[in-house]
Parts: C-alpha cells; structure tokens; sequence
C-alpha cells in the first residue's frame, strides 16, 4: 500500500500503526517520528510562520482564507506522481490542513483514484478511535486496537489516581494575539487529567475570547498552547502578557501555575501523543500525585525570570 498524508497528525497515526514505510508524500509541517521530513512534500503554505509574530498570523491567515478559501495548497501533479492508494486527510479545520473539497477533486482527477479518508475527530475519544480505522484501511486493525487499549490503559490510570481529589480551575489558551480558547479534545484532556476547564466544552470548537474574561473567570491554572508552536516558540510569545493590564491579579500568575507547553506535539494534533499530554496535565495540575516536573521540552512553568532570558 501507497500511503499519502496531509495532515500532520494523520502521518503521526501512520506511524503509530506500522505504517511508516508505506508513506510517500506528507506536508510541509509533519515533524514526527524524525526523518519523516524527507519524505516528498505534497503542501506548502505562503504564510511564514516561523519569523511572524502571532497576531501577524493571525491577520495573514483571516486574509488568505477571504482571498483564497485556504492558506494551504496542494501540488497534484506530485500526488499523480506518487500514485497513492490512500489519502488521509481531514474537513475539520480549514486553518490545519488543504481543504477536503480540493483533496477529493484531486483524488477524483488521478490516473488512478485513490481512496480518501478524512477524519474528523472533535474529542480524545474520537481521536482513538479514528486511530484504529486508520488500521483497519491498512489492515492492521488487529495490531492498531492493541495498541490503542494500552493507550487507554494510561488515560485510565490518570483519571484514577486524581479520582476524587479537587478539580483546579484550569483556562487553556490556544493563540495568544488574539486570545482563542483551546476547545475540541482539551477539555476532555483537562478534565480526565483532574481539572475543570474554564472557557471551551469538549468536542466544541475553539473560539476567540477576550483577555477580560480570562480575567472575570479567574483561573487558577493558566495552561498556554499556541497551537502549531513548541514550549520555546510559546515562551517567546508569552513575553508580552505580564504588560497586559490586570495579567497581575489572576490567581495562576499570584500562585505561579502559568505554563506553557509543546502544544505542537501534544495538544494541536489529534493523534495518540495527546495521551502523553494528558500526562503532562496532571503533573501540572496534581503535582502532589505525580511527582517530579513534566520534562521542559513538554512544558515550562513561566516565570519572570525565564521571560526575561
């Protein structure tokens, strides 16, 4: 089988199912495992992401998708090339992928059609579960569903340990300027981790949100997830927040429980490294239970000290 990724997190799902050697073509963005970026990229994007601030993310992303309907583009003639047998992509997000409209006339144009699976998962749960229907399209099914249980295995033994304890109130922020709400499988995460998130539900999208009313609501646990960024590129970007008026007064930043985290990683990407940010929470959130801080390459506890580095 001939495997083609547009989506990060699909190529991550590919190798989690022992897929790895049938991929030839990914995106721009796929990172991980390590040497899947030599792999033939199928997308590019004229947004640079890496010199521009957030907010000046944010005003490109709003101008491409009126301009062109996508921020995305996808080269075809390289996918007819490639020949693929499977395209794995998704509808869910416009800001995360090509949109599924040009992927399914693409597929539709090939010499050969390949088969389109795209996926769409709004929760942890879901995210799982997607997993293992990417198994059965490679048939590894059997391989996939065992290794998803151990998955679900952790989460279980996660949401037994704070099972009982207090639940802190915890607001995740998935873009700094403008602020957005971390929503779709990160409440689920906070929840199952042993804290009660402030300013999305699970399963629903994320939304923009104004600084005043992270401020009205308090939190006790501030949790940064810019998504698409790593814990360093968050802390850069988390620089200008003590100058924010009332940023002083919130209960996290009194206590020192602000973090940022590699939301890259372990957050943005609907795929089965979430359960290991699952982890990362309840050593954040329950400190007490799970000894010893998350790895700094996962999340950073955000000091004055370290902003000024």
């Amino acid at each position: 089988m001939r495997i083609a990724s547009l989506l990060p997190s699909a190529t991550e799902i590919a190798y989690f199912a022992g897929a790895g050697d049938a991929l030839v073509g990914v995106t721009h963005e796929c990172d991980h495992p390590p040497g899947v970026e030599k792999l033939p990229k199928l997308t590019k994007t004229a947004i640079d992401h890496h010199n521009l601030s957030s907010a000046e993310i944010d005003a490109a992303i709003g101008q491409h998708l009126t301009d062109t309907g996508s921020i995305y583009s996808l080269d075809v003639k390289l996918l007819e090339e490639l020949k693929p047998d499977l395209v794995l992509t998704q509808g869910l997000c416009d800001v995360c992928a090509v949109s599924l409209n040009v992927v399914e006339q693409a597929a539709a144009g090939l010499s050969k059609t390949p088969r389109v699976l795209s996926m769409n998962p709004t929760t942890l749960n879901e995210v799982l579960d997607v997993t293992v229907e990417v198994g059965d399209a490679i048939g590894r099914g059997a391989e996939v569903r065992r290794e998803v249980a151990a998955q679900r295995d952790r989460l279980a033994r996660v949401k037994g340990a704070v099972a009982g304890l207090p639940r802190p109130r915890v607001g995740c922020i998935e873009w700094l300027d403008p602020p957005f709400s971390a929503g779709h499988w990160v409440p689920g995460m906070v929840r199952l981790a042993g804290g009660e998130e402030l300013f999305a539900k699970e399963g629903e999208p994320s939304g923009r949100i104004a600084w005043d009313k992270v401020y009205e609501a308090a939190p006790e646990v501030l949790i940064l997830m810019p998504c698409g960024f790593d814990a360093a590129r968050s802390m850069r970007e988390a620089r200008t927040l003590p100058d924010l008026p009332g940023w002083n007064e919130l209960p996290a930043v009194r206590n020192g429980r602000v973090w940022v985290v590699d939301a890259n990683s372990y957050f943005s990407r609907p795929a089965p490294r979430l359960v290991d940010g699952v982890e990362t929470l309840a050593r954040i959130l329950h400190p007490e239970i799970f000894p010893g801080a998350p790895d700094t390459t996962n999340a950073i506890q955000l000091t004055r000290a370290r902003l000024n580095r």
